[in-house]
């Protein structure tokens, strides 16, 4: 399986020489003797009024609950639904602060953009990519480089693509799109590609191999993700704060949702631009320098990320144990805990990324990042984490965790119903007494708290749209009026969709906790429609539950069944509710009347409608390119082999099976045609690594 000679020069124009950085696995039981310094008054008084509000309106809250079940004997039910309250209450309380905070601390105006010489740095534009659309991705990076071209900026950048790809029919495709992308953008701007043989450790483990093969080349990475976009002008800033901040490590921006085709998708981006900001900059306020990376559309400084970041193999029992999947909160963590910055910059714009288009595809992908999540509480025990990072790793397990939480409240809720009803003949006390022992609540006092909690819950909707109404760049493409109803719009589903989240969630929870893995599934981006059928599978559970406990509580207790009837209402419908979340003529009405609509959809920029041209473009050709033209067409074949890197020599006693099985199975086929229909798809990879096996295949007559 060695390559020849004379393919060797095609091979090293795929990829730079290497320049490698160790980057070795760090010792969670080992603290490093870093200092870290005063951050400011302006973070202590962020965290103060974050941690110390919430706590605050939690005690408060808590307070109130006790005061309504302790209108008589409190029974342990109570006192449960007391402890579950408080939990999920004090989220959304920070939630809440932390929306007040960023209203306050604007930050815009305040924020600076060093300028710094940037000429004799290097930046790579890192694309991970793992059988994702090659169109997209390539369309993107197209864009971005026409941009960098214009602005004078193609010497400070490459590009590299480091896919995983293991799909043989998405690969084929992947190296006629980078080709193409190639000879766009060359030789203003380089374009590296380099297909990983074994996905160790998913997307950590490709970025560490890159790292550790060509990280010396390159004083700084900005990692994307398949949908990722950012303009010209960010990635300069970007570059140039990196640059002029020696003690940087991370630049995280926030991305803004774009794109979106569906109700669904188009519900998160309107959220994203209208409430995202007000949320991101209480965040950064309160964060300072100990922030969080969310592993795409953010600078790295490669060598500090090289010293510090790698990560270990996690020991212990399932879902703990093996390698950690949401590994950018830690690489965030561990850069801190090394004593480098890591920051966001909420208030530049030119950073984009795409919503899953419906319910069932934000459920795939939240089933990998929950047990991600879940397994930070295995890293918190490492020494020297700076309590931020703690507390963001926290936060990633309770978007989950807060779920069961929530549906044990409900639950807890219908047996007390149960309970009371019963109580005149389970719940009589041994002592002479004229009423019988069940629960008792201060009727009157619980309105107020439901209205106070939903207030809270509120809290950041409204505040982002009051800084909305008074943000020209929001306000003069959107309207008032529009932007009002949107949030209305949007508040409507988000209550339907939030109890079907809920049982989604308790799930994974459940499933991850039994120990089953959730694999490592591509992200559907672009939405071709879920059938009816399985969406009934999806949802015929939750459906089942809501119709249940709306009839336990109609029979026991009409009134609980008032409170509950939108989370009973959002599971009795969750089968419409799913179909509807990725309907493309809802979300096309609503885009035509300016509901729930993004700036970048009223004034469309060149960098999006230079994506979307390249995009159709590669689209038209790659139509045609599969498996079996690069068997028939010697061009194609050319063009996916001259990135095509050699396989591993393989160790001695473990044989490369499916490349000697696809050998055979081209040497005892008739046609072309029979030869890949006996073959898997790992064969099939097999046999697009090696040049002289796919000519010979390519020999065979065809049917």
């Amino acid at each position: 399986m060695a390559v020849p000679m004379d393919k060797i020069s095609t091979l090293e124009r795929a990829t730079p020489r290497e320049a490698p950085l160790l980057m070795p696995p760090q010792d969670f039981k080992k603290k490093p003797n870093v200092r870290h310094f005063w951050q400011g008054w302006r973070a202590l008084v962020a965290r103060v009024m974050t941690f110390g509000g919430a706590l605050g309106m939690t005690a408060y809250a808590t307070y109130q609950m006790v005061l309504i079940v302790s209108q008589g004997e409190v029974t342990v039910l109570q006192w449960m639904m007391v402890g579950l309250f408080c939990i999920t209450f004090v989220w959304i309380a920070l939630a809440a602060c932390a929306a007040v905070v960023g209203f306050l601390f604007s930050g815009e105006s305040k924020q600076q953009i060093n300028k710094t010489d940037i000429d004799n740095k290097k930046t790579v534009l890192l694309m991970p990519t793992y059988n994702e659309d090659p169109a997209e991705t390539c369309a993107a990076l197209f864009s971005m480089g026409k941009e960098l071209i214009k602005a004078n900026l193609s010497e400070q950048f490459e590009i590299f693509i480091i896919s995983d790809s293991n799909n043989p029919e998405v690969w084929v495709k992947e190296t006629a799109a980078v080709v193409k992308l190639r000879e766009a953008l060359t030789p203003d701007i380089k374009v590296w590609y380099r297909r990983r043989h074994d996905n160790k450790a998913k997307k950590a483990g490709n970025v560490h191999e890159f790292v550790s093969r060509w990280g010396a080349r390159y004083d700084f990475m900005l990692v994307l993700d398949a949908d990722s976009l950012l303009s010209s002008s960010t990635l300069h800033t970007l570059m140039q704060e990196m640059a002029s901040d020696p003690k940087s490590g991370i630049i995280q921006t926030l991305p803004c949702l774009y794109r979106g085709e569906t109700l669904f998708a188009r519900l998160q981006q309107f959220a994203g631009s209208i409430y995202g900001p007000i949320v991101a900059r209480g965040i950064t306020a309160w964060q300072g320098n100990d922030g969080n990376y969310w592993g795409h559309n953010a600078i790295i400084r490669v060598k500090a990320f090289a010293d510090s970041a790698g990560l270990p193999t996690l020991g212990g029992i399932k879902p703990f144990s093996g390698d950690i999947l949401s590994h950018d909160f830690v690489e965030a963590a561990l850069m801190r805990r090394a004593g480098w910055s890591v920051r966001m910059l909420p208030a530049l714009k030119g950073s984009w990324e795409e919503s899953p288009p419906s319910l069932s595809e934000v459920a795939v992908r939240d089933r990998r990042w929950a047990q991600g999540n879940i397994q930070h509480l295995a890293v918190l025990k490492a020494k020297g984490l700076r309590w931020p990072n703690r507390f963001h790793m926290i936060t990633g397990v309770m978007g989950y965790m807060a779920s069961p939480f929530w549906f044990a409240l409900i639950l807890i809720g219908v047996a007390m119903a149960i309970q009371i009803h019963y109580v005149n003949v389970e719940y009589f006390s041994d002592q002479i007494s004229l009423l019988p022992n069940w629960p008792v609540f201060d009727s009157e006092r619980m309105i107020y708290l439901f209205i106070f909690t939903m207030g809270i819950l509120l809290v950041p909707k409204v505040l982002g749209v009051i800084r909305a109404y008074f943000h020209s760049p929001l306000r003069k493409p959107l309207g008032i009026i529009r932007m009002t109803l949107g949030m209305l719009v949007e508040t409507f589903f988000s209550v339907l969709y939030a109890p079907i989240f809920m049982l989604i969630h308790s799930k994974h929870i459940i499933d991850i906790f039994r120990g089953r893995d959730s694999g490592w599934s591509t992200q559907q981006r672009q939405y071709a429609g879920t059938p009816w059928l399985q969406l009934s599978k999806q949802h015929f559970w939750h459906t089942c539950i809501g119709l249940g406990l709306a009839f336990v509580c109609y029979y026991y207790s009409p009134m609980l069944l008032a409170w509950l009837s939108p989370t009973l209402i959002g599971l009795i419908f969750s089968i419409p509710l799913s179909a509807l979340s990725g309907s493309r003529s809802l979300a096309k009405a609503l885009r035509f009347l300016g509901i729930l609509n993004i700036p970048e959809e009223v004034n469309e920029l060149d960098i999006i409608r230079q994506r979307d041209d390249f995009s159709k473009k590669l689209n038209d050709y790659l139509q045609y390119v599969n498996v079996s033209s690069v068997i028939a067409d010697a061009n194609i074949r050319h063009s996916h082999f001259s990135l095509v890197a050699p396989a591993p020599k393989p160790q001695r006693g473990h044989p490369p099976i499916d490349y000697i099985s696809a050998r055979y199975k081209i040497a005892d086929a008739n046609n072309r045609e029979e030869a890949l229909g006996w073959m898997s798809n790992k064969e099939k990879i097999a046999l697009l690594e090696n040049m002289d096996d796919m000519s010979a295949l390519a020999r065979l007559t065809s049917v």
